[in-house]
């Protein structure tokens, strides 16, 4: 497998940096923001902005880390026969009623991880908006799913795959495209 290292860690903070600068440039009152993180990468990227926010602006928003395993309209391909899918729910209970939204998650493919996270959002009630924070949109879209807020464009082909990696996960900040 080659793998090319597309954003450094540098890169990747400074891409963390100008997402949260959009954020912020894009809701002047940040009073009504909620920001979501998509277990497990997802959440990881949505703690480093909402940190990035508080740093810029002082304001503390509120956040939610969300499993959308059940959600999900794959699991019969992502999870092995043998095993069941283990849920870990979300990481607290916030109300989304008449919020703004601020979904975010690592990399954007065909939209169905989205498609999952917005019925999974439903049992937090209904958002005012839902705005969509993608770190690395690489295309090949089967549902019309777009972000308002994207990191970085990665042409692709399908037989590659992006890796985003974080420190909880990986011990490190980068995005790597691997080949095989």
């Amino acid at each position: 497998m080659a793998e090319k290292i597309l954003i450094d860690e540098d890169r990747f903070m400074r891409t963390i940096s100008r997402i949260s600068h959009e954020i912020i440039e894009k809701h002047q009152n940040l009073n009504d923001l909620i920001i979501v993180g998509i277990k497990r990468r997802g959440a990881e990227i949505a703690e480093l902005i909402k940190r990035k926010i508080n740093d810029l602006t002082g304001k503390e928003l509120p956040s939610l880390d969300l499993d959308i395993t059940f959600y999900r309209d794959d699991l019969e391909y992502v999870e092995p026969q043998s095993r069941s899918p283990v849920y870990s729910g979300a990481s607290n209970y916030v109300s989304i009623q008449n919020k703004i939204v601020i979904l975010v998650d690592d990399v954007l493919f065909t939209g169905r991880t989205i498609r999952a996270a917005l019925d999974a959002l439903i049992d937090f009630g209904r958002a005012a908006k839902v705005e969509l924070v993608i770190f690395v949109d690489r295309g090949h879209r089967e549902l019309p799913i777009r972000a308002d807020y994207v990191g970085k464009n990665v042409p692709t082909s399908r037989a590659e795959k992006v890796q985003v990696r974080t420190m909880k996960f990986d011990q490190c900040y980068e995005v790597a495209l691997v080949s095989k």
